[in-house]
C-alpha cells in the first residue's frame, strides 16, 4: 500500500482522512433523518465521483450542482437525480438538458431555478415540442432571493406571479427555493433569528404557489452553515389560512459538511446545535518548509495556488521531519505558529518566542483549511488516507 510520503507524491499534497469523511457523512444523514428533511448534497464542494458514492450510499434525494458544466459531469457519473441550484439561461445548455432527459441516459430527473420572465421563456422555447415524458423529468423551482444578495426574486409577490407563469407555460412547477447565506455572516442569536425569518418567508411564499404544484411542495435552501435553523423551519408542518396541512418536502443542499474544515464551518457548527455529534475536519494540505530566514519567520512552499484563502488563511496543525530515506517521522503538534500571508506559492509563518526554532527547512507541515470548496478545486486528485496509508486516490472533476 502506498503512503503519503511515497516518491509517487509531491508536496503540496491534499489528503482526506477516511474516518472523518465517514463520520461526517453518517452523522449528517442521521441528523437530517431525525429532523425529517431530505438531503441533496452539493457536490460542487469536491466534484469527486468516489466521494459522491460515499454520500449517496447513506440515502439522499440526489446530487446538487451549481453550473451546467457540473451537471454534465455528474450525469457522466451516472447520477439519476440532479438539482441544478441555479438559473439555466444559455440555450445550448438547455438543449443539452432536453436531450439528456430523453430517457436514453441515466438522468431520471433534473430540477432547475427560474427567477425571471426571460429565463422562463428560454426554458419554454428549449423544451417546446418535447415529449410529455421529457417535460415531466424537468422540475422548476422559483427562486426567492435576498435584497442585496445573489440571484432570486426579491419579493413574495414576484415569486408567486412567476410561479403562475411557469405553470401556465406547461412546465412542471415543484416548489420554491433559495439560499440563506447572505442573510447572516455569523451565528449570534440575532443572526440565527434572521435566518429563521428568511426561512419563514420562504415557507409563506411556498404557500402562495402550493396550489400549482402536483404533489408535495418542495421547499429548498442551502444549509451548510445554518443547517439547524433551515431544517427546523423548513421541516416544520405547513398549514394554509384555513389551518389545513399542506404537504411539503424540505430539501437541504449542504455540501461542505463532507470534509468540514478547521475554520469557517468549524466555527459555524450547525450540527451540534441540531443535536448531532461534532463533525471532524477531513482535509489536510501538506507542504514543505523552505526557509527560516530570520527569527520568528518561516517560509513554506504553500500558496494561493494550493490552498483556500477567501475566508481565512490556513492553520498550521502539525509538523513532521523527513528522515534520510524520505519517510515522515512522528507528529509534532504546533502551537504559537500562524500563517500571516500567502503569495502564489509561498506561505509566511509567524512563530512566537516559545516556538521559534521548532521548524527547520525540509520539515513537512500539515495544514488545516477554511472553506473546503476553494481548496479542493486547486487539485486534480485527493488521497483518501488511513493514517499515512493511501487507501484511495480520488479524481476531482473540476
Amino acid at each position: 500500500m502506498l503512503r503519503i510520503d511515497d516518491p509517487t507524491f509531491l508536496w503540496p499534497l491534499l489528503t482526506l482522512d477516511e474516518a472523518a469523511l465517514e463520520h461526517n457523512i453518517t452523522t449528517v444523514a442521521g441528523a437530517f433523518a431525525a429532523a425529517g428533511v431530505e438531503h441533496a448534497p452539493h457536490v460542487k464542494t469536491h466534484m469527486a465521483r468516489r466521494v459522491w458514492e460515499r454520500q449517496s450510499a447513506v440515502g439522499v434525494w440526489g446530487a446538487t450542482v451549481a453550473t451546467p458544466g457540473q451537471l454534465r459531469s455528474v450525469a457522466g457519473w451516472g447520477v439519476p437525480r440532479v438539482f441544478l441550484a441555479n438559473e439555466i439561461v444559455d440555450p445550448r445548455d438547455i438543449a443539452w438538458l432536453r436531450s439528456a432527459l430523453d430517457g436514453s441516459g441515466t438522468l431520471d430527473e433534473v430540477w432547475v431555478y427560474v427567477d425571471s420572465d426571460r429565463g422562463l421563456d428560454l426554458l419554454v422555447t428549449g423544451f417546446a415540442g418535447a415529449a410529455p415524458e421529457v417535460v415531466a423529468r424537468l422540475g422548476v423551482l422559483v427562486e426567492l432571493g435576498v435584497p442585496g444578495g445573489r440571484t432570486g426574486l426579491r419579493t413574495r409577490a414576484d415569486v408567486v406571479a412567476l410561479a403562475g407563469r411557469v405553470h401556465d407555460a406547461g412546465l412542471r412547477l415543484v416548489g420554491v427555493a433559495g439560499y440563506e447565506g447572505p442573510v447572516a455572516s455569523g451565528t449570534s442569536e440575532e443572526e440565527l433569528a434572521a435566518v429563521g425569518r428568511w426561512c419563514d418567508e420562504l415557507r409563506e411564499t411556498g404557500l402562495g404557489v402550493a396550489g400549482l404544484v402536483d404533489g408535495p411542495l418542495v421547499l429548498s435552501a442551502g444549509g451548510s452553515a445554518f443547517a439547524d435553523v433551515v431544517a427546523r423551519h423548513l421541516g416544520a408542518p405547513l398549514r394554509d389560512a384555513a389551518g389545513a396541512d399542506v404537504p411539503t418536502r424540505a430539501v437541504l443542499r449542504s455540501g461542505a459538511y463532507v470534509t468540514h474544515d478547521h475554520g469557517h464551518y468549524l466555527h459555524a457548527d450547525p450540527w451540534t446545535r441540531l443535536g448531532a455529534e461534532a463533525l471532524r475536519p477531513a482535509i489536510r494540505v501538506w507542504a514543505t518548509v523552505l526557509s527560516a530566514p530570520e527569527p520568528g519567520l518561516v517560509i513554506v512552499a504553500l500558496g494561493r495556488r494550493d490552498v483556500s484563502f477567501d475566508i481565512d488563511l490556513p492553520t498550521p496543525l502539525v509538523a513532521r521531519t523527513l528522515d534520510a530515506a524520505g519517510r515522515l517521522g512522528a507528529y509534532r503538534e504546533l502551537t504559537g505558529v500562524r500563517v500571516t500571508a500567502l503569495n502564489d506559492q509561498h506561505a509566511y509563518l509567524s512563530l512566537d518566542a516559545a516556538s521559534d526554532g521548532v521548524l527547520q527547512p525540509g520539515d513537512v507541515i500539515g495544514f488545516g483549511i477554511s472553506h473546503p470548496c476553494t481548496t479542493l478545486d486547486k487539485y486534480r486528485t485527493a488521497l483518501v488516507t488511513r493514517g499515512d496509508d493511501v487507501v484511495e486516490q480520488v479524481a476531482l472533476d473540476f
